[in-house]
This record gives structure tokens, C-alpha cells and sequence, in this order.
């Protein structure tokens, strides 16, 4: 579907935008891949490992509307994956957070709706699920946006839609990074906010695997969740350093212990298909009978059972410390 196409992504230097661009340069023929993001440096280093002709590059902030404009003009599929993401730094900076990762949203669900693009999907995390961080909550926003959307866009407007995902192995600011420089520097224990810690674990691969095929499925409205494994943080500490050597360092501020992607709450309103999760949208918009049982892949899926919840400390699926250690590997 992205043959031929012209593709932005905001946020594109990030660590999914990059892999997202390998893939799609991989498997596609896109007729410009365009990368709109703020940082002049990690374009130009961008620019020396991704020249693939279709390429364009694009300085801009997702705070400035008009920018978006220009940058969307005759574009046909929007990745929204610019945000501020770094919890601390989002309880210490609050508006700086607010001004990015909701007021940015607005521009960009504007901008797209403006330029007539076809399908946006917006990355979204699992701290937006019952959010006890402002960089949870601003996600939350704007998931709500984006949904929403669809009912400003109309019948034969852009559609929207939302995936979510937890922690992404390797990404920048990650913790196996964190783990792997603390062993670099000497340390023997590793530092554990708290030794019960659970979080889902994807790797960036997986990722935009996922994100491309919702595109495919996708009728507007939706929060796609992927089926996932979680990972104990003890059992990563093992992984990487070989022991089981740590120190508590007490909990971040806005830190969770545990993550959830499906809250309770939602679940009546929630599917489930055979590798992921649909959150359908709690209002009724542009179209009263769309059929989110079955996607526009002709997937089926079913209801989840009442008070169902996905959650990362009841997960059924956990790595073992083996498949953590491979995972890392590959992934790294």
C-alpha cells in the first residue's frame, strides 16, 4: 500500500523513525519518504546512512502548525511518533510536555485533516492507560485527539488511528542501554527502582511490523495494542550482567511499578483478535455501523471478558532470562 506513496513521519530521527524508514525503503517504492523533525544534527547524521532518493528532510517543530502544513502538502499517510517522552524530565517541565505532546497533536490532526491526507497513526505508550505521570496523562490527551478526529474529518475525511505499545528494547533512554554503560563504567550492582517491576517488552523490529500492518486494518477510531510478552526486571538485570547483583534506588517520580495497555475500565469496549487488541472508540462518529469486529484485512475478532485487563504484572507471557538475553542481543 505505501508504493508510490508519499509517507511523513514527525519524529522521524528517533529510534522508530529510523527503523521505520529501513523498513519501508526495504519492502516498498515510496515516491517521497519525508522526515519532519526539529534537530539539525540528527538529520544531517540521518542524512549520511539514509539517501535513498525518495528521501526528504524536513526542520520543524509539531508546535508549529503552518510548518506541518507545508510538510503534509500532497502527503498520503502521516506516523506521528514526535513527543517528549522521558517521565522525570516531563514532572520537572510540565508545560514544555503539554505544549508537545497535546498541542502538538492538535497541529498535526489539523494539518492532516487540511491536506487531505488519507490515514494517520499516532504512536501512543503504555503509561497512557490510567496515567500516573503528566507524560502518561499528555499521551492520554492525545490519544483521546486523535480518536476523536475521525468525527472532525467526517465521512470521506482523514482517518485516524492509535497504536500502543510498551517499552521498546534498545531504544534511545532505555533501561538495557542504561544497564550496559553502568556495567561499562565499573559498577557490580545494577540500580532497581523496585525489585517487583514488570513491563511489556517489544522490540522496534516488532514495532513497526505492527505499526504498518494497522495501517492495512485500520477504519478509523481504533487503539491497536499488540500482543506482547513482559519482562521482570530482576530477571533483566540477569540477563545482561550474568547476576543477580543490584541496588534499590527507590522509585522515579510518575514511575509505575507495573504498566497496563488494556485498562479494566475500557474493557467493554475492547476486542480481542488472534496477535493483538482493539480499543474501539467510546463515541459514535462519522459512520454509525462500522464493524470493528472485522478489519479491513477481514480479521475477526471477538469481545474480551468483562473486567478484562492487560496488564504487565499478570501478563501470561514472560521472558525467561535465556530469552531475555537473546533478545537483547539481536535487538542491540
Amino acid at each position: 500500500m505505501f508504493n508510490n506513496k508519499n509517507i511523513l513521519i514527525t519524529g522521524g530521527t528517533g529510534s522508530f523513525g529510523r527503523k521505520f524508514i529501513a523498513n519501508i525503503v526495504k519492502l516498498y517504492e515510496p515516491k517521497r519518504l519525508i522526515v519532519y523533525s526539529r534537530d539539525e544534527l540528527k538529520q544531517f547524521e540521518m542524512q549520511q546512512k539514509f539517501y535513498h532518493p525518495c528521501m526528504r528532510y524536513f526542520l520543524g517543530d509539531v508546535r508549529d502548525k503552518h510548518r506541518l502544513r507545508t510538510a503534509m502538502r500532497d502527503v498520503d499517510f502521516v506516523i506521528h511518533a514526535a513527543a517528549l517522552k522521558q517521565v522525570p524530565a516531563a514532572e520537572y517541565n510540565p508545560m514544555e510536555c503539554i505544549k508537545t505532546n497535546i498541542m502538538g497533536a492538535q497541529n498535526v490532526i489539523e494539518a492532516a485533516i487540511e491536506s487531505d491526507v488519507a490515514k494517520v497513526i499516532a504512536l501512543s505508550t503504555d503509561k497512557a492507560a490510567n496515567p500516573v505521570n503528566l507524560y502518561g496523562a499528555t499521551k492520554l490527551a492525545s490519544d483521546k485527539l486523535f480518536v476523536a478526529a475521525n468525527n472532525i474529518s467526517g465521512a470521506k475525511g482523514t482517518r485516524f488511528a492509535v497504536v500502543r505499545y510498551g517499552n521498546v528494547v534498545g531504544s534511545r533512554g532505555s533501561v538495557v542501554p542504561f544497564f550496559k554503560e553502568c556495567l561499562a563504567q565499573g559498577k557490580h550492582k545494577l540500580p532497581v527502582t523496585h525489585e517487583d517491576m514488570t513491563r511489556f517488552w517489544i522490540t522496534l523490529d516488532n514495532g513497526v511490523e505492527f505499526v504498518i500492518k494497522n495501517f492495512q486494518r485500520m477504519q478509523g477510531g481504533e487503539i491497536f495494542v499488540p500482543k506482547i510478552p513482559s519482562v521482570r526486571i530482576l530477571d533483566l538485570v540477569e540477563a545482561i550482567s550474568g547476576k543477580r547483583d543490584y541496588e534499590v534506588v527507590g522509585i522515579r517520580p510518575g514511575e509505575k511499578i507495573h504498566e497496563v495497555m488494556v485498562p479494566e475500565e475500557v474493557a467493554h469496549h475492547s476486542l480481542e483478535f488472534d496477535d493483538h487488541f482493539v480499543i474501539r472508540p467510546p463515541i459514535t462518529f462519522f459512520e454509525r455501523n462500522i464493524n470493528y469486529h472485522k478489519n479491513k484485512l477481514g480479521e475477526t475478532g471477538w469481545e474480551v471478558a468483562e473486567r478484562f485487563e492487560y496488564h504487565s504484572g499478570t501478563n501470561p507471557h514472560f521472558l525467561t532470562v535465556k530469552e531475555l538475553r537473546e533478545l537483547n542481543e539481536s535487538a542491540l
